[in-house]
């Protein structure tokens, strides 16, 4: 059945990437995938915590929130949510493989993903475009001298994937993967995976289904990268 928005089914939503969003992180984001919006920033800190002291090396870590009206009903701007920090902790274990943390010294640096639009695929969206903004805090802290060689380890990004009226789709909007009988979350680093996340929700899926959402998803992050990779040549 044809999509909502008329994209074929392996087709990503319109990707955008607008980097120096923000005036004082050093990198800031805005990614919007779809009507999905999130502003992604990377701060660079001078210590590390507590348990990686004298351990010689740095750590990236990750926030994630939703703006109260980010979604069609009001949300608790303070209401602690699980989800949040699934999400986040998703986020930091996955741009942690794009750097080599003993380059960082004891530095760290805080990635904070906030939401201001969802249409679906916040998670993904947010890793994609925290990376950007990894990106452009790892070059202050080679230009400002915090640290002497490049730590990246290549380029990391996620897509959502999933099976809807027996269809596997790429890139689900909200209404796509509200209804989704298997949704899947898959971040990638260059050609290797760094996480798959699915669940079968309304069906079991099969090993071929598999097979499919994963060279899907696989097709959506190297476009997504090439992405990443326009912004970071601007």
């Amino acid at each position: 059945m044809p999509r909502y928005d008329g994209r074929a089914n392996d087709e990503l939503r319109p990707v955008e990437i607008t980097r120096d969003f923000l005036k004082h992180p050093e990198g800031s984001v805005l990614i919007a995938t779809g009507d999905t919006k999130v502003i992604c920033t990377a701060t660079v800190e001078d210590t590390v915590p507590g348990w990686l002291n004298g351990m010689d090396q740095g750590w990236v870590t990750a926030e994630y929130a939703m703006l109260p009206r980010a979604t069609d009903e009001r949300t608790s701007r303070h209401r602690p949510s699980g989800r949040n920090q699934e999400i986040q902790r998703l986020i930091g274990r996955s741009l942690r493989q794009a750097v080599d943390l003993k380059r960082l010294g004891e530095n760290s640096i805080r990635i904070d993903c906030d939401v201001i639009q969802a249409d679906g695929g916040t998670r993904t969206a947010s890793v994609t475009g925290a990376y950007v903004a990894l990106i452009d805090a790892l070059k202050y802290m080679l230009d400002t001298d915090i640290i002497e060689t490049p730590p990246l380890l290549g380029n990391v990004a996620a897509v959502s994937v999933g099976i809807v009226d027996n269809e596997v789709l790429l890139d689900l909007c909200y209404s796509e993967d509200a209804s989704a009988e298997v949704d899947m979350n898959i971040v990638m680093r260059d050609n290797e995976f760094v996480e798959v996340q699915g669940t079968g929700e309304g069906m079991a899926f099969n090993r071929e289904q598999l097979d499919s959402m994963l060279g899907m998803a696989s097709k959506g992050v190297a476009e997504l990268i090439e992405a990443q990779k326009k912004a970071l040549d601007k």
